[in-house]
């Protein structure tokens, strides 16, 4: 097989802070944007990666999904275990200090792990855990 990742998908609760978020302080491309209001399909992705993607969507929309897994879901959202991204940097230190300038929720500033990679961690609008490794 040849595979490759193409979209992972993570829920916003609040389409256009989930815009700004990654677009403004993240420096992602925006790809698509679909709906309105808090119906939106919003693809983002970071420059010179165009077969990587990250679909922010509506949560728990699908007909497929009852009322209490919708109110699993937003308590899940509600509480940051809902979603989570990890990403790589050639600047841990210079990419944590953009994000928490852009006022987004620390999780864990940059530390060495014991498993021998140095990362950081914050939330996104929705809530959604982003961690942030540094590439060595």
């Amino acid at each position: 097989m040849d595979l490759t990742i193409d979209t992972c998908v993570l829920p916003h609760d609040d389409p256009d802070a989930s815009l700004a978020f990654y677009r403004d302080i993240l420096g992602f491309e925006v790809r698509n944007d679909v709906g309105a209001g808090k119906m939106r399909w919003i693809t983002v992705g970071p420059p010179g990666q165009p077969g990587t993607s990250v679909l922010l969507a509506p949560p728990a929309v699908d007909p497929g999904v009852t009322d209490e897994e919708r109110r699993t879901i937003a308590e899940m959202m509600a509480k940051g275990t809902y979603g989570w991204l990890m990403l790589a940097t050639g600047d841990l230190d210079g990419t944590f200090e953009k994000v928490q300038a852009g006022a987004a929720e620390v999780v864990q500033e940059p530390i060495d792990q014991p498993y021998g990679v140095r990362d950081c961690a914050f939330r996104d609008p929705a809530g959604n855990l982003i961690r942030v490794k540094e590439l060595r």
